[in-house]
């Protein structure tokens, strides 16, 4: 079987694509650490036990929420639980799973970041584009997450980009 090679202007779109998740990320996690002295991914761990019924859940729901393996997962929750952000204690409705909750400390912590993270966050894409782009960059975030997250997993507690807020 051959492989259809990309033509030039998908070869140019795929390389600016690819500089995007490259970069993106990088300036994200870069102001989180000099804002709030956390990482992009302690964010996001706090910021799903944010949102979630009680600030809590199972930790192989939190690992799918952050595209997380377990023992990544753990390690870094074992960091926040040693700031007192996180706590963890054996599921009441299932004694073989862990659930993370978030404490006071840990949403007074998440509350503090998120303002400077939307700035970021509005800063790198959102005030970047046109309305029009943006709905644009909804729906090929959506057609491209139908390919690689169909079930959802990691956008499941958020709305969709065409939902009222």
């Amino acid at each position: 079987m051959t492989t259809p090679w990309l033509t030039q202007p998908q070869l140019a779109s795929w390389v600016r694509t690819v500089a995007v998740m490259e970069l993106l990320p990088a300036a994200l996690d870069a102001q989180l650490r000099r804002d709030s002295g956390m990482t992009m991914f302690e964010y996001q761990v706090l910021a799903m036990l944010s949102e979630a019924p009680e600030h809590t859940l199972r930790m192989t729901r939190l690992a799918a929420e952050t595209n997380a393996t377990l023992p990544r997962l753990s390690h870094v929750v074992r960091r926040l639980e040693e700031r007192g952000l996180v706590t963890r204690a054996q599921c009441e409705m299932d004694g073989r799973a862990t659930n993370a909750s978030l404490t006071d400390a840990g949403l007074a912590k998440v509350e503090e970041a998120a303002p400077g993270h939307v700035r970021a966050a509005r800063h790198f894409v959102v005030d970047a584009l046109t309305p029009e782009q943006l709905d644009q960059l909804g729906e090929i975030t959506d057609t491209i997450l139908q390919r690689l997250d169909p079930e959802g997993k990691m956008t499941s507690l958020y709305l969709r980009h065409d939902a009222t807020v």
